[in-house]
């Protein structure tokens, strides 16, 4: 009887083990990095920094604060410091990522230490915004009426060339006041290949970047200050990310598009802008600003924002928890787009965004999940 008694309990003990190993493995399964949320919550816990762009800082700092909810053990730290100096940050490696509205150029890829990815996450519209007493939301502005005002040809409010676009508008007779980025900016890439592609006079004495010497104005330090100068002067014009103007109730232009018509910086307008851009973007999405397209509705004054990250990752747990991040940024993270004034990526473009994405590596292995 003791015998039989003592197989029991060994035979019992053995299928206790074989259950216990069953769940383990269905626990490690249910961890893996299926899916599009990624693996960052089987993963240890990171701390990943970036830096960048001001016309972005909006979405992402919506993202972290819902990523926190799905990867809780994943930190995001973000300096909003304008694209020209995230891009100096993230060439330097002092954050483990950079974010920027215009695509590095060739001389800045080669400062860096190794290959750079570009993953473009989300597009939006450069708003420009005025505070002029007597004048209404809705100012209509040509491109070279808007060029000719920050070349300082155009230095007052009451030239004929705004009367002609604004019948019944009473402009006062007061000096325009011109506000610009006073550091490096995607905004202000995407805002000045605008002006160089609907104005020769610009494309010639100024030209397009991050940084570009200003004929004439006064400087704000990121979007955030260019929206207080644009408040705090009467008389003054300024460019800034869309959502910044409607959230300080800043009244924005309707911009004359390549077809003709006077348009305003809404959702549907930029996208249709867009997706002019979309359609002809490069295998390594370095395309910056859409210039002028064409289109009934087009919103000529739109970019993309992009996501700077190392093809090669230095660091398993930190590339990990950033490819999680970003592949969740290009679906789930989408939704978000739209209530902050951006535009969401199509299906096409998420598609090869995607296989930008698995392009990311550790020892040469993607991080990337396998679906």
């Amino acid at each position: 009887m003791k015998n039989k008694a003592v197989i029991k309990i060994v035979a019992l003990a053995a299928v206790m083990m074989v259950v216990v190993g069953i769940i383990a493995v269905a626990a490690g399964c249910g961890s893996s990095g299926g899916g599009t949320t990624g693996s960052a919550a089987g993963n240890d816990n990171a701390s990943l920094t970036g830096a960048g762009s001001t016309f972005a800082y909006p979405i992402y700092t919506k993202w972290f604060d819902e990523y926190s909810k799905v990867q809780p053990n994943v930190t995001m730290n973000y300096q909003s410091i304008g694209s020209g100096a995230g891009i100096q940050q993230f060439t330097a490696q002092t954050v483990d990522w950079g974010a920027s509205d215009a695509p590095m150029t060739d001389a800045q890829l080669k400062k860096a230490p190794r290959t750079v990815l570009h993953i473009p996450t989300v597009a939006g519209a450069v708003a420009i915004t005025y505070n002029v007493k007597g004048v209404p939301n809705n100012l209509k502005l040509t491109g070279q009426t808007l060029a000719d005002i920050y070349l300082g040809k155009i230095k007052n409010w009451n030239d004929p060339a705004l009367k002609a676009d604004n019948p019944g508008v009473n402009f006062p007779n007061e000096p325009i006041t011109v506000v610009h980025r006073s550091d490096g900016s995607g905004t202000t890439n995407i805002y000045t290949s605008y002006l160089s592609a609907v104005s020769p006079d610009w494309s010639s004495q100024v030209g397009h970047g991050t940084d570009v010497k200003w004929p004439v104005g006064l400087g704000g330090k990121g979007s955030e200050g260019v929206t207080a100068q644009v408040q705090q002067s009467d008389g003054s014009i300024g460019y800034v990310e869309l959502s910044y103007a409607k959230q300080n109730n800043l009244p924005v232009a309707l911009m004359k598009n390549k077809d003709g018509n006077f348009v305003a910086p809404t959702l549907d307008n930029t996208n249709a802008a867009i997706q002019t851009a979309v359609a002809n973007m490069p295998a390594d999405f370095r395309s910056g600003s859409v210039g002028d397209p064409p289109g009934v509705n087009a919103y000529p004054i739109s970019g993309f924002t992009y996501i700077l990250v190392y093809q090669d990752q230095t660091d398993q747990a930190k590339g990990k928890a950033l490819v999680d991040f970003l592949w969740w940024g290009i679906h789930q993270g989408q939704q978000y787009a739209a209530s902050l004034d951006f535009v969401s990526q199509p299906p096409s473009m998420v598609t090869k965004v995607e296989a930008q994405i698995r392009k990311i590596t550790y020892h040469g292995k993607s991080l990337a999940p396998s679906s």
